[in-house]
């Protein structure tokens, strides 16, 4: 979530100011297109003097001045903007962008006095045309002011209604902002375009029984005629005007004053402000970010959950907004893994505030400079700050996501040309997110963690209010070692620049040239997919090959695809992490002796693939099956992954795979067992929308025989750490969903008694879902659990009986779930697309949520947004795990059916026929293997099945 553009040459047969009419310069020469060879047609008939998506440079915004005036009983709301302008060429007209509103006047504020303005709107690309009868002059600052009104939007984005009930019942409303990534314009008129960056003054208006908030501190309240109060916010650090933000609501807080003196408040609606505690001590525990900058950055966001949020989160500026699950705990009632949810999140979003709020991309082709490196100092600020958390134990799972995307021809590079704003909101997926973080992980690992630090020290400070592009950061991670930097040169002091431990700031990789990184690295943000390493040891030798994994039929799509492959590997003989620079298609390394085995990309930190020919799947099997720890958890959890993924492309046998899935009978981590239900759970998940229940069944068998050790050990409780605490509800929900008898009989023991107490009974937190899971099996006990559903105040609580909800066998009421979901009464349509994707997973379900999906297309896209993720998660999610001919052909004919303004382009389209495809081959091709397999293991003696 590739996009393909064409540039049309638009010959124009009006007259245009001269700098509109030209073709803009460098990045701007081939961005937004006009849709046909005639120039746009505004609104009112005339021709609309701009044919490009991207906005023109003649001018750019220094300083907004902004009114906004919601009503919560209309649900709507009117504004005033005064924008200050540089013009930076002689123009008489002014291009920016507007979406949905309704433009009352406009002017311009000349220094010899106001004049009108003409306003033409062409909302094909959300813009307005400002005519002006005065030449706006080179070097020139001028003023123009629009008054404006519009409906508070019906969707999550742009400036929307929320609303939420009261315990007493009440329904009260509020008005929030989400304006990431084209959607300030609905809010006010404005140069939506993140490079153009200016200072923001904003007063804002409302009732006495409401609050207002902004990005900045409230500096004043002025009582108007009427009772009507208005805020007036202290003037913006340079911002994009997608970093905007403004809520209007009667939200309570609890504030805190951190070690710079500055005081953090976390907003909530009144019945859920005990459960903001644990966000606001998250928000001031010192993250790493604070040594990443030169000097105590003390403008630190407040945090607001927000009852109606599309997405998990919002780094706007000063004012970050949450879902309500994202932001609030009860430590009686929330588990492990809503703590590490929520502490990931605000770390990622305090990260933005240095990555993507200080330095901004120049355009949405980078936004991974945002997402990715956000993504990536979640985990390292939370692995410094909470380190009881343990969460270097989920990074590799964000890697393997990524992969799971990246693999399919139809993924796109890190760095991607995008145009229009469903493409740009295509951006938002796991390549830009989890993707950007692996790869900048493993530069990391590369360059090591003190030459990547000064790096990036010195990309925020060259850069900080600024743009930047790819090539900008790895200018700023080359030669860290040539500099002056007080840093730096403590580096040089402790011996890191010599010529015998770095060449060029990092370790030495390869004998010859320099290092470059941008070369290094371009190899990995500017084309798509990942590299496949092939490794055949003979003696001493060990002979590399790269090539891309892609799972397809058509191998001609893997050619022309070259990286720089930072290898690292471990020996039989040594423990020592040995590198070396795959720089190559082939290449030859040799080993100071012969070996047992080798295992290369150490603890999985480089973003590819490994393949042993020859006898080292066997020799590395055969390692798991005897001495396990030998390698690190993730070491295992990469060759799992590896082994299963190479059966796609027919690299390894399926009878390779399963044999090393033998050893996870001895495994107790959490990172392989979890990659090893990954691995095999899918493959019954393709059994179960075929009807094959004799061979599903066997396949069970074999999983929960696997696990079923680990998961009688485990104890209905709370206790442990977060890692074994989030693994035991894994495990305990996989065994009561099999029908494990223990599992089965202790969680229905459990609702039963819960169910008796009215629901007051204290349940262990981490086993609640298992329980809540049996529970929903009948009838009463869905209904039950639906109505505790509906008056619960406790977020983490409903997320555990919404998931349970959709697990159940019972068809009509997973149609009722979904129903429910998209009205938005009882249960939330911000929702919908995990309750559409969990029903899909459901044997019993699969087929009810495609219908949804079908029959609501029209109103999801509406309501979600076009090209978002929440659509897209629901396209591939529902989809992925159909295996039939027939199936794709009725997926085919939905998706073919649309025009392109309802979705018929979307990348995730294209994405699911791929995965139905790749399906359909495996089974195609693997199922009378895996038949076969298992009845050799049923057969098999049990000591020598567990060996």
């Amino acid at each position: 979530m590739t996009t393909l553009t064409v540039t049309i040459l638009v010959l124009l047969h009006v007259s245009f100011a001269p700098s509109l009419a030209a073709q803009l310069p460098g990045d701007h020469d081939t961005n937004g297109k006009s849709s046909s060879l005639l120039p746009p047609i505004a609104t009112n008939g005339q021709p609309f003097p701009w044919i490009h998506m991207r906005l023109p440079e003649t001018v750019s915004p220094i300083h907004y001045d902004l009114l906004v005036h919601p009503n919560l009983t209309s649900l709507d709301f009117t504004g005033a903007v005064q924008i200050q302008l540089q013009v930076f060429e002689d123009t008489s007209t002014i291009i920016l962008h507007s979406k949905d509103l309704q433009i009352a006047k406009a002017e311009l504020l000349a220094p010899e006095g106001p004049g009108p303005l003409q306003v033409l709107e062409y909302p094909a690309f959300h813009q307005l045309a400002l005519m002006s009868d005065v030449l706006l002059v080179r070097g020139g600052m001028y003023k123009v002011r629009l008054e404006f009104s519009a409906n508070l939007s019906d969707s999550f984005h742009g400036f929307y209604k929320s609303s939420y009930r009261t315990t007493k019942g009440e329904v009260r409303f509020m008005a929030s902002t989400q304006f990431e990534a084209t959607s300030a314009r609905a809010a006010f008129p404005c140069f939506d375009e993140p490079a153009f960056k200016a200072n923001f003054t904003i007063q804002i208006r409302r009732e006495s029984r409401h609050i207002a908030l902004s990005n900045m501190p409230k500096v004043k309240t002025v009582e108007l005629p009427g009772g009507v109060l208005e805020d007036h916010f202290d003037t913006s650090v340079r911002m994009s005007t997608y970093l905007v933000a403004f809520i209007v609501s009667d939200f309570q807080s609890v504030s805190k004053t951190t070690s710079h003196g500055v005081k953090i408040s976390v907003y909530a609606v009144p019945d859920k402000i005990n459960q903001t505690d644990f966000a606001l001590n998250a928000a001031n525990t010192p993250h790493i970010n604070y040594h990443f900058l030169m000097y105590s950055y003390v403008f630190l966001p407040d945090l607001a959950a927000i009852p109606d949020f599309q997405s998990g989160a919002m780094e706007n500026w000063g004012l970050t907004t949450y879902r309500e699950a994202g932001l609030l705990f009860d430590p009686n009632k929330s588990s492990a893994s809503d703590k590490l949810g929520i502490t990931m999140v605000i770390a990622h979003e305090l990260a933005h505030q240095w990555f993507g709020n200080l330095v901004t991309m120049q355009w949405w082709n980078d936004l991974w400079l945002n997402e990715g490196f956000a993504k990536f100092m979640e985990f390292v600020s939370v692995n410094i700050t909470n380190p009881e958390l343990q969460v270097n134990d989920f990074f590799l799972g964000k890697c393997f996501e990524a992969m799971e995307v990246d693999s399919l021809s139809s993924s796109h590079p890190v760095s991607s040309q995008v145009d229009t704003p469903t493409q740009i909101q295509e951006m938002f997926d796991d390549v830009s997110y989890d993707k950007g973080a692996c790869i900048l992980n493993m530069l990391r690992d590369f360059l090591t963690p003190e030459a990547f630090k000064i790096g990036i020290v010195r990309y925020l400070r060259r850069y900080s209010y600024q743009n930047t592009v790819n090539s900008h950061l790895w200018e700023s991670l080359t030669n860290i070692c040539q500099s002056d930097d007080l840093d730096e040169g403590r580096l040089k002091d402790e011996g890191f620049c010599s010529q015998e431990k770095a060449q060029s700031g990092a370790p030495k990789w390869y004998s010859g040239d320099q290092l470059d990184v941008r070369a290094i690295m371009d190899t990995w943000t500017l084309q798509e997919g990942f590299p496949l390493v092939t490794v055949e040891v003979r003696g001493r030798q060990v002979r590399l090959s790269q090539e891309r994994y892609l799972k397809t039929d058509d191998p001609s799509q893997t050619h022309g695809f070259l990286w720089q492959v930072p290898l690292t590997y471990i020996t039989s003989s040594s423990s020592t992490v040995h590198r070396f620079l795959l720089k190559t298609r082939t290449d030859v390394l040799y080993l100071p002796e012969e070996v047992g085995w080798v295992k290369f990309n150490v603890d999985m930190s480089g973003y590819y693939m490994v393949h042993y020919e020859g006898e080292g799947w066997r020799s590395l099997t055969s390692l798991l099956l005897t001495n396990h720890r030998a390698l690190s958890s993730n070491d295992r959890a990469s060759l799992i992954n590896n082994a299963f993924q190479l059966v796609s492309v027919g690299k390894v046998g399926l009878d390779t795979a399963l044999d090393l899935s033998l050893y996870l009978s001895k495994e107790t981590d959490i990172m392989p067992v979890t990659q090893g239900l990954g691995e095999l759970v899918p493959l019954y998940k393709l059994m179960e929308k075929r009807d094959m229940e004799g061979l599903e069944n066997q396949m069970k068998g074999y999983i929960v025989e696997l696990f079923r050790g680990l998961i009688d050990r485990q104890t209905w409780s709370d206790d442990g750490s977060v890692s074994q605490r989030v693994l035991r509800s894994y495990l305990l929900l996989f065994g009561s969903v099999r029908n494990h008898p223990p599992c089965v009989a202790t969680a229905t023991h459990l609702f039963n008694k819960w169910r008796a107490s009215d629901g007051n009974m204290s349940l262990p937190s981490d086993v609640s879902l298992a329980v809540f899971a049996i529970g929903a099996r009948d009838p009463e006990g869905w209904d039950f659990l639906f109505e505790k559903y509906r008056h619960s105040q406790h977020t983490s609580v409903k997320s555990r009986i919404k998931s349970a909800l959709s697990i159940s066998p019972l068809q009509h009421k997973l149609k009722r779930l979904m129903e429910q979901s998209l009205a938005g009464e009882v249960m939330k349509t911000q929702d919908l697309p995990h309750v559409v994707i969990s029903v899909s997973r459901n044997p019993k379900g699969y087929k009810l949520a495609w219908d949804f999906l079908r029959h609501n297309w029209h109103t999801l896209v509406k309501k979600f947004d076009l090209g978002s993720h929440s659509i897209s998660g629901m396209v591939t999610g529902v989809t992925n795990q159909y295996s039939t001919r027939e199936m794709l052909d009725e997926v085919r004919g939905f998706f073919d059916s649309l025009s392109e303004e309802t979705g018929s382009g979307l990348r995730c389209i294209q994405q699911t026929y791929e995965s139905i495809e790749e399906n359909i081959r495996w089974m195609d091709q693997h199922l009378p293997q895996l038949k076969a397999w298992l009845d050799r293991q049923k057969n098999r003696p049990a000591a020598e099945s567990s060996r």
